[in-house]
């Protein structure tokens, strides 16, 4: 456990809430006390219900111009639906328009997002080897010279990004399993997780590199309120194992999530308005020694919990931190 307080960030969901919303989330964050964001990185959402996914790329665009948050993408696969020397031009005209605060997030993908070209679905420790590949491509990019490169998976010739910043935008790795963790802990300047424990976290530790962690709560007038949001938008949450990675389409993942019960989701996500009770959420994260903690709202009461957070929540873990 660290005693340095984290950094205490928001997580915009492309996957639920429209352009507008997010830029909203954005600066009521800004303004109720957040640190930072997150953004999500998706080309469907995860089913129907959740109803949007814009392009990550133009959202951080006017993200830039509405808050001075950093941003983090959470996370972009630079593997498949894009190749890396696009990402890597993404990501550096980002940095730019965000001077200095944004952060690329980067992982394996999901079927989900990745197979709309037609591209065989590979398997996992083919996609670790791309990523490691990708990021590799993406850092020689940034220095600002061009790049001749002909790799296992990637071919760039001749490639020079003009528009750039000297300093080079930090790549945080995602990170579900041993290997994942393992290539996390080599190419990564720092960890991106959703779980508080665990091996990969255990392992990355190690390193001495910062970790980054996320989590959602549903906040609600009632505690049923929110359950009824979390589990119509986001029972997906619930799915085991590499089901998330797999499955290629929200029909899919539809049908998967009515295996998760409501009382499960009742049992695993804070809802409802207990200030006391989303405070507590944070403490298996504060107490494994993470660096940043990121929280995103699922359903539509985003202005009452952003600020609930900055009139309550965030004062109160600032206050107490682990205990």
């Amino acid at each position: 456990m660290t005693d340095a307080r984290p950094l205490i960030g928001y997580f915009l969901s492309c996957e639920e809430y429209d352009v507008d919303a997010l830029l909203e989330q954005a600066e009521l964050a800004e303004q109720a006390g957040f640190e930072a964001l997150w953004i999500s990185d998706h080309y469907h959402p995860w089913n129907d219900e959740q109803g949007e996914s814009a392009f990550v790329w133009s959202v951080i665009g006017a993200l830039s111009r509405v808050t001075r948050l950093p941003v983090t993408t959470a996370v972009t696969c630079p593997t498949v639906r894009m190749h890396p020397a696009v990402v890597a031009q993404a990501a550096a005209t980002s940095h730019v328009l965000l001077e200095g605060r944004f952060r690329l997030g980067v992982g394996t993908g999901e079927a989900l997002n990745e197979h709309i070209l037609g591209d065989a679905w590979p398997a996992e420790q083919v996609r670790l080897e791309m990523l490691e590949e990708a990021v590799d491509v993406m850092r020689r990019l940034w220095q600002g010279e061009a790049v001749q490169h002909r790799g296992q998976h990637y071919t760039v010739e001749n490639a020079r990004i003009y528009t750039r910043r000297e300093d080079p935008p930090p790549v945080y790795v995602s990170a579900f399993g041993p290997r994942a963790a393992e290539v996390a802990c080599r190419i990564g300047d720092g960890l991106i997780t959703m779980s508080p424990e665990g091996e990969v976290v255990d392992q990355f530790r190690e390193t001495g590199k910062p970790m980054a962690a996320g989590f959602k709560v549903a906040w609600a007038e009632t505690e049923d309120e929110g359950v009824e949001h979390a589990h119509r938008l986001w029972a997906n949450a619930g799915l085991p194992g590499e089901l998330a990675q797999v499955l290629p389409s929200p029909q899919h993942f539809a049908q998967a999530s009515t295996l998760v019960t409501e009382d499960s989701t009742r049992e695993s996500t804070v809802c409802g308005n207990d200030v006391d009770r989303h405070v507590e959420e944070f403490q298996p994260y504060l107490k494994a020694g993470f660096a940043e903690i990121y929280v995103a709202n699922m359903g539509p009461n985003y202005k009452d919990m952003i600020r609930a957070y900055g009139e309550s929540v965030l004062p109160a873990l600032r206050e107490r931190g682990p205990q």
